[in-house]
């Protein structure tokens, strides 16, 4: 049987040393795996100094089974587009803060004992297409698994948005900005900003204004089948931004259409343990209020 190829991915910032990341690989090589390192962005030389060889990912990504990556949940945001365009499944190991979407703790690097007859469940997240129209005309498209951000630049002015579906008006956002989000983004900025948690695994459209000046601002639950459509009217004399998981903002100008529905893409995240949702965001959220009356 022809064996396993896994990368591990580990973020420097995270796992400096990339202790965790050695750990790992002995354990995933003994099982008789083959693995590869490679980073989930450039850092020039780095690696090198602990001899250890970097790959690239692009190349490595084409003949993987697997993907382990070690970091919080940005870590993950970042390599998700793509690992979806490969359909590589992958394995989070928190190092991060909450860890919404990592599988495991650096405590618990034993369970990747299961991983030897290839014992696990994969869970298929939603995510979304996202797309700029100018004048028609698409300039910048992307793929997201946590959310789609319109919003305002520094300046401490307000934003008009207006929210529309294809059957029409939904809503107009007054205030910082809006939300688009994914089930799996729910527990990201969405949340922070007073929109629902929705179960991960759902298949919806989620609508959350950022910082709204009326009272009677509400976020929305859609349907995935549902295109969302977002215009700035005062783009033209107001700096509005679009970020897609938290990457690098693209400017807009009056007139663009941000429009977002579901991807044909998922993401596949890997599940050892029988934890419930209910359980680990109970878990997780127990563990941010500790934090916060130390």
């Amino acid at each position: 049987m022809k064996p396993k190829r896994v990368i591990l991915c580990p973020n420097p910032y995270r796992d400096s040393e990339l202790k965790v990341c050695r750990q790992s690989r002995d354990m995933l090589e003994s099982l008789g795996m083959q693995t590869s390192v490679c980073l989930p962005f450039q850092r020039e030389g780095y690696g090198e100094e602990l001899g250890l060889s970097m790959r690239p990912l692009q190349q490595e990504i084409r003949q993987a089974d697997l993907l382990i990556a070690f970091g919080g949940d940005g870590t993950i945001l970042h390599l998700a587009r793509t690992v979806a365009l490969h359909s590589v499944p992958v394995l989070g190991i928190n190092l991060g803060s909450l860890g919404f979407m990592s599988e495991l703790e650096p405590n618990e690097l034993e369970r990747l004992n299961d991983l030897k007859n290839w014992n696990f469940s994969v869970e298929s997240r939603m995510m979304l297409d996202v797309t700029v129209l100018r004048e028609g005309k698409p300039v910048y498209s992307n793929i997201a698994l946590n959310d789609a951000v319109v919003s305002k630049g520094s300046v401490a002015r307000v934003v008009r948005l207006d929210v529309a579906t294809e059957e029409g008006r939904l809503t107009k956002i007054t205030g910082d900005g809006g939300i688009v989000s994914t089930p799996t983004g729910s527990t990201g900025y969405s949340m922070a900003a007073g929109g629902p948690i929705v179960e991960p695994t759902a298949r919806n459209l989620l609508l959350t204004p950022i910082c709204p000046h009326s009272t009677r601002a509400s976020s929305y639950v859609l349907s995935p089948d549902h295109t969302i459509t977002i215009e700035a009217a005062d783009a033209n004399r107001k700096f509005v931004y679009l970020s897609v998981d938290g990457g690098k903002a693209f400017s807009l100008k009056n007139g663009d259409k941000v429009r977002v529905r579901q991807s044909k893409f998922t993401t596949k995240l890997v599940r050892l343990s029988k934890k419930s949702f209910c359980e680990i965001l109970d878990s997780k959220m127990g563990m941010e209020a500790a934090k916060h009356e130390k």
